[in-house]
């Protein structure tokens, strides 16, 4: 397989990041939720002036990863006060990994969360920590094998259905 290209991303790829962003999603959760639900979360988390926002905080980081010119999977990392729960200083939150189906199995995520590592230890925080769907058992498997460890549980809502996940977290 040809390198993948790891590449931060910046403002004007918005709309490159609203297309992986949205699709990768729906790839990965919509045969287990409602359509009415997926549509109203991807249209919302996935808007241009939220995804904006995003890109131009700058505690909150993007990477593409990149084969032939494609996008084909996508890294969302969040520092301080942008981390969705903990907000520790002395923390990375990986909020997001997600690689096109096609491209599932071929070290794509691996190499999206190795970049994470890379950036947690540059910015020298304690540990890095994520939240991941209980019955999503691919990515926690994923993240055990890198050495993740359970500490506690939160309520995500999908549209109007709550949902458990699994917070992990790894001392650096």
């Amino acid at each position: 397989m040809e390198k993948i290209l790891i590449t931060k991303i910046n403002s004007n790829q918005v709309y490159q990041l609203q297309e992986i962003g949205k699709q990768t999603f729906y790839e990965t959760f919509s045969s287990e939720n409602s359509e009415e639900n997926m549509m109203n979360y991807l249209e919302d988390e996935f808007s241009i002036e939220k995804l904006q926002t995003q890109l131009n905080n700058q505690n909150s980081e993007f990477y593409f990863a990149i084969l032939n010119n494609k996008t084909i999977g996508y890294l969302k990392l969040n520092f301080g006060q942008s981390q969705t729960e903990l907000k520790d200083n002395k923390a990375l939150e990986i909020e997001r990994i997600y690689v096109l189906k096609e491209f599932h199995g071929k070290k794509v995520g691996q190499l999206l969360y190795n970049k994470a590592i890379q950036i947690a230890k540059e910015k020298n925080v304690d540990y890095v920590w994520l939240g991941v769907w209980e019955e999503n058992t691919r990515a926690i498997n994923f993240y055990k094998k890198n050495g993740f460890m359970e500490f506690d549980k939160h309520i995500f809502k999908l549209g109007n259905e709550e949902q458990t996940d699994l917070m992990m977290k790894l001392h650096l």
